[in-house]
């Protein structure tokens, strides 16, 4: 026997990896399952030349064994084994990687597929266990080896027999402790589950004896007995590698439901195949529902990933951009380069390849959902049509062109959703604007007095029923050269030139009647004026400036404190009869204009859906002039 240390800074490193790297104890079992799927992936490229390995593709296994009374979890596999250069190189050195290196050495092999970084994989194995204990005999080699460690102070390697070429490792646990349960480790359930959520899919079957119950034969009713069965664990052929001819509607929906614990059918499936600067298989989901949580904090984003067949992690939020964020799937690529665990991915070039990619066939999915299944796309975006929006919004505008297209609002023409292409094709040729309106619902807009000057003109108006949908349409500015605009907004643009030359001249002749209103009123407005904008209707608010009446709602709504205020002003129609009772009231009776005044800013908030400040003391003036109307 001869007892060995670690260098320095691998006690440092091992340290470190027992304590700090690794997140998730139960992870060990992905990392030794997966060294030992390679060490098959190395005797099984030698058996392809060498007729003396004796072993077909279907002879290779990895074995589990279990003793839960002893505490004790074993790890063996059928594969290349170590001599003693290799354990001292794989296992002496933390982080030095025998599946590296081999891969390099025969880099151009195309049936090398491996998946383990050896020697800092093997390590994660320590933080459930106070010893280990290795057993190999390598291929070609007379001699076998025990490797036999405590942790930090160091591994004793010792001659043993052995008759078969491979690897066990064998797992002293911990004892329980407040924080972990080590002993479950060496539970049939425990390491079924594990086995099922991280190396379902390596090649080769992961094997275990488990205790099944089962009627007797032949004997009594009711009568049971426990026996033990050899049962594969994992399924080895992952459903997104197969071709999609093979995969049947059916078995993509179960995957779904069965992965991602949704009851209901996706409203799209997305599987590709992607070879180039990153290779790599996606399948994504556009779920029929959002989660409950979706527009929570709690709700995290991203797809399950994995590498060559290994999860790494359930959710790489890397993978998806935010306005995406409610797509669910899986990339599975052999291509990813890892960091110091498999948990901790850098953010190299093939991981943003596959994102970028990714992101692209998102787009161009709905897209093709947009212009050939309308009504599922509908029903889509009446779900997460509002993320989209967020998407375009968010960061200053970057993704704009790319979502712009994707956007539906209502139309006052249509009435139903369109795009923004669509609104624009049809625009009159004398149109220069697209026009818009805002509310909290499309029959309350549609009663909006703002929009009569649009519609006489048979304009077609889009009605933004969601908080963010203006603030969308400010980053964008405009579309295909044409500028939105909202018809409550100043500039409009929907009053011909005679039509403001006149309406200019009746504001100076009444300029000290709209300034007595005006004050009466207060600071909430900016002035009083009259109109030819309006049709049937008396009076509306209109705004100036880039923030408008809907935008301050919503600022104002926020849990921060938000001092933006639009510029308003009461618009009164020119050509309504009430106008004639504002001049009248101007030169006999200041006080009863005063109220009206009142009134009339008071409908103006409610028809645009704001409150009023004082509903009792509007009340109380409105009956007041209805007595004296008697």
């Amino acid at each position: 026997m001869r007892k060995k240390q670690f260098k320095a800074e691998s006690k440092k490193l091992l340290d470190l990896m027992i304590n700090s790297i690794y997140t998730h104890r139960e992870i060990f079992l992905r990392e030794l399952i997966s060294n030992a799927s390679d060490a098959i992936d190395k005797l099984y490229f030698l058996s392809l030349t060498d007729d003396g390995v004796g072993l077909n593709r279907e002879d290779f296994e990895i074995r589990l064994d279990l003793n839960e009374a002893e505490k004790t979890f074993v790890i063996s596999d059928n594969g290349i084994g170590m001599t003693e250069d290799e354990l001292e190189n794989n296992l002496g050195t933390i982080a030095r990687s025998g599946s590296s290196l081999f891969k390099n050495e025969n880099g151009d092999a195309e049936d090398i597929d491996i998946i383990g970084q050896f020697g800092v994989g093997f390590y994660s194995a320590f933080m459930v266990s106070k010893k280990i204990v290795v057993e190999t005999k390598a291929y070609g080699s007379d001699t076998a080896l025990r490797w036999t460690s405590e942790g930090v102070d160091g591994y004793t390697i010792e001659p043993v027999a052995k008759e078969n070429v491979g690897t066990t490792i064998t797992l002293y646990l911990k004892d329980d402790d407040e924080e972990e349960k080590y002993s479950e480790y060496a539970t049939e359930f425990k390491v079924r589950n594990l086995v099922k959520k991280y190396s379902d899919y390596i090649r080769y079957p992961i094997r275990m004896d488990v205790s099944r119950v089962r009627p007797v034969e032949n004997g009594e009713e009711g009568e049971t007995e426990t026996v033990i069965e050899t049962e594969t664990l994992n399924s080895m052929i992952p459903l997104w590698r197969k071709n999609k001819s093979e995969i049947t509607k059916e078995e993509y929906q179960q995957f779904y439901q069965d992965k991602f614990y949704d009851y209901t059918e996706p409203l799209k499936i997305i599987h590709s195949k992607t070879e180039g600067l990153a290779t790599y298989d996606a399948l994504l989901y556009i779920p029929g529902r959002a989660p409950y949580d979706y527009y929570t904090k709690d709700y995290e984003k991203g797809l399950a990933l994995y590498a060559s067949g290994v999860l790494i992690t359930d959710k790489c939020g890397d993978l998806l951009p935010d306005y995406y964020s409610f797509v669910k799937g899986l990339v599975d690529s052999a291509d990813l380069s890892l960091n110091i665990s498999r948990e901790m991915l850098q953010h190299d070039r093939q991981l943003q390849f596959i994102a970028k990619a990714i992101d692209k066939k998102i787009t161009s999915e709905l897209t093709t959902m947009l212009k050939k299944d309308r009504e599922t796309y509908e029903k889509f975006f009446s779900i997460f049509g509002v993320q989209l929006k967020f998407g375009v919004y968010d960061e200053f505008g970057v993704h704009k062109d790319e979502l712009k297209d994707l956007l539906l609002f209502y139309s006052s023409t249509e009435k139903k959703p369109v795009t923004l292409k669509e609104y624009r094709d049809r625009m009159p040729e004398e149109q220069e604007k697209i026009y818009y309106a805002c509310g909290s619902s499309t029959e309350k807009i549609d009663l909006l007095p703002q929009t009569d000057a649009a519609k006489a003109k048979g304009y077609e108006i889009l009605y933004l029923t969601d908080n963010i949908d203006e603030f969308v349409l400010q980053i964008l500015l405009e579309y295909e050269g044409k500028r939105f605009v909202n018809v409550s907004a100043d500039d409009a643009g929907l009053v011909s030139e005679e039509e403001q030359a006149a309406v200019k001249d009746e504001n100076e002749a009444a300029k000290d009647m709209l300034d007595y209103m005006k004050d009466v009123i207060g600071e909430d407005i900016k002035g009083v004026r009259f109109t030819h904008k309006l049709k049937k209707h008396a009076v509306c608010l209109t705004s100036e400036g880039k923030i408008s009446l809907e935008m301050e709602r919503v600022l104002k709504s926020m849990p921060t404190d938000s001092n933006v205020k639009a510029e308003i002003y009461l618009d009164i129609n020119a050509d309504h009869p009430v106008t004639a009772k504002l001049k009248a009231a101007y030169a006999e009776d200041k006080e009863a204009l005063a109220d009206y005044a009142r009134i009339l800013y008071a409908q103006a908030r409610l028809i645009g859906g704001m409150s009023v400040d004082d509903p009792v003391a509007l009340t109380e003036m409105i009956c007041s002039l209805i007595a004296q109307d008697k």
